[in-house]
């Protein structure tokens, strides 16, 4: 059973959202937050798969409270809400440990599905896509004084493995690296999951933004 609380303080989202999920089998819906701090609460006192979390909310935002959860150890993991598909705060989301985004308007099956594929430790936003949005507001996601540095983490990869964190961070699937570096993907799977568990990256997502703050990978002019 997957078990989320949803963190919206608008009651209509909140209630459509937690008739559809407790309308599907395997998942169920342990409570409901009308803001940042609620959430932050109900995440230490009920353990969710995952929690929906609007970004948007009175006093505690969504941002401030995912970085809350994530550095709290939880296993609880956070998918964030945004209204638009270019909303800034979504990167600022990612950054404080979300594993992914989705726009409040997502079809249910969809919104299904990446609840199902956060709670399993999946990203919900594509490599790919990641990769093009990054690109849209980079400048104003990273530091301002942000320059490429030498990251400690990046001195246990192998150089293989380096080269696999360079193309995740550059948005390519596994297929794509399996093709570039005439492996099979079975190969590039392990690699990648060696990357993500030396760099501390709890998902692909995460990875790109280490790869893009280590100055591995830049955002196109």
């Amino acid at each position: 059973m997957t078990t989320v609380v949803i963190a919206d303080d608008q009651p209509l989202p909140r209630m459509g959202f937690r008739m559809l999920l407790d309308g599907t089998p395997g998942m169920s819906v342990v409570g409901e937050a009308d803001n940042g701090t609620q959430a932050v609460r109900m995440a230490a006192e009920l353990r969710p798969d995952v929690v929906l979390m609007d970004v948007q909310m009175p006093g505690l935002d969504g941002i401030e409270a995912t970085s809350r959860i994530v550095a709290s150890g939880s296993r609880t993991r956070v998918l964030i809400l945004t209204t638009f598909d270019l909303d800034e705060y979504a990167y600022a989301g990612l950054r404080a440990g979300a594993s992914g985004f989705l726009l409040k308007d997502v079809r249910p099956e969809e919104l299904v599905a990446g609840i199902e594929a956060v709670a399993t430790g999946d990203a919900v936003v594509s490599p790919r896509l990641t990769r093009r949005l990054l690109d849209a507001h980079a400048h104003d996601v990273l530091a301002p004084d942000a320059q490429p540095r030498t990251d400690p983490r990046l001195s246990t990869l192998t150089e293989r493995e380096h080269e696999v964190l360079v193309a995740i961070g550059m948005g390519w699937t596994n297929t794509e690296i399996a093709e570039h570096f005439v492996l099979t993907e079975s190969t590039v799977k392990k690699h990648v999951g060696r990357v993500l568990a030396k760099v501390g990256a709890r998902d692909r997502i995460q990875a790109v933004i280490i790869a893009y703050d280590a100055g591995l990978v830049t955002p196109r002019p």
